[in-house]
């Protein structure tokens, strides 16, 4: 009981960070969540449910494109099957003995940067660390989401729509970091803009909604980028290799 306290706590901390950031990205898609024509508490509670801000961005397309459900519940599906893999890494990392709740409420608050920092922590995860991350930074996410819904149903329409920049702002600041360090993703990125900007203009594909659009697209290109340029399992064999540190570790000092 007391490590699971040391683990929260820990996590808690280590959380802060990606609070910040968290807030300023939900902020923008509080706005474009009172575009689509949710309630505060709608917005609120989509924020509460649905960690991604990819996914997110996609159920208020839907949602503004008057989808059926169908349609939302599979672009939602995948836009956010990476985190099924990060969900199933990181299962590995926790103890044998750790309770099926346990396993599902962590898997159920992955994000990117929650995975990161849950799976750079030595050795066996504690679940409570997790839970801290997750406390700390996803309470900020509903929180930006909520104020920006807020402000989007108080400020006047025109005054909304000029805000709405602030959406594109936030995924420049979720590509521009990684694509910066990685040519094939910068790459990716180029192609997936000039298709987007094609399926708008081309007289058959601009007919398709902005819903389906992001289907097809995610599909497409996501799945011909896995086939060409398929990732090594690197970070596999450093997260095994500092697993055997660790152990080896225990073992000397057991000696």
């Amino acid at each position: 009981m007391k490590n699971n306290r040391h683990w929260f706590l820990k996590g808690l901390k280590d959380g802060i960070p990606i609070a910040i950031g968290y807030f300023a990205v939900s902020f923008a898609l509080g706005f474009f969540a009172s575009n689509a024509g949710l309630t505060v508490f709608q917005a609120t509670l989509s924020s509460l449910l649905c960690n991604a801000s990819a996914g997110e961005y996609a159920g208020f397309v839907g949602i503004a494109s008057k989808v059926s459900y169908l349609t939302m519940a599979a672009m939602i599906a995948i836009v956010n099957i990476r985190y099924l893999l990060m969900s199933a890494s990181l299962s590995q990392k926790l103890p044998e003995e750790t309770s099926l709740p346990h396993r599902l409420l962590v898997g159920f608050w992955i994000t990117d940067e929650i995975f990161a920092a849950s799976i750079s922590v030595p050795g066996k995860l504690n679940p409570f660390y997790s839970y801290g991350l997750a406390i700390s930074s996803l309470s900020f996410w509903a929180l930006g989401t909520c104020l920006g819904a807020v402000v989007g149903n108080v400020v006047p329409d025109n005054v909304v729509s000029a805000l709405g920049v602030l959406l594109y702002g936030m995924f420049l600041a979720i590509i521009i970091p990684p694509a910066r360090e990685n040519k094939i993703l910068r790459f990716l990125i180029i192609i997936a803009m000039f298709s987007s900007f094609a399926f708008s203009k081309l007289p058959v594909l601009s007919s398709i909604s902005n819903a389906i659009r992001i289907t097809i697209l995610t599909i497409v290109i996501s799945g011909a980028a896995a086939l060409i340029f398929p990732i090594k399992g690197d970070e596999d064999k450093l997260e095994t290799g500092a697993d055997v540190s660790h152990e080896a570790g225990e073992v000397k000092n057991a000696q």
